[in-house]
């Protein structure tokens, strides 16, 4: 089962700009040998279009999360590039 946590952009925006995305925390678990544990990945919403894609399974550390989210509302990354945000993300 997966909860979704909604983010304010305009916490993270202070020029004032309108952001067209929602941004989400995907609050999930994840097997790690014999135990779960809880897992955090993001999910983007065009509002003008409902256009929607959600990456699961990014991390297991909320600090990780913190500083992708702030990524993507920063650089208003919209659902179709965010694979190829989180990937590069990851790579660093």
């Amino acid at each position: 089962m997966t909860r979704t946590l909604q983010l304010d952009p305009a916490d993270l925006l202070q020029d004032g700009k309108a952001c067209p995305f929602d941004y989400y925390i995907l609050i999930g678990e994840m097997n790690v040998g014999t135990f779960c544990v809880e897992s955090y990945g993001v999910r983007v919403v065009d509002r003008r279009t409902g256009e929607s894609a959600q990456v699961p399974h990014v991390t297991i550390r909320i600090p990780r999360i913190d500083e992708l989210m702030e990524l993507l509302i920063r650089q208003q990354v919209g659902p179709i590039t965010l694979r190829d945000v989180v990937d590069d993300w990851l790579a660093q």
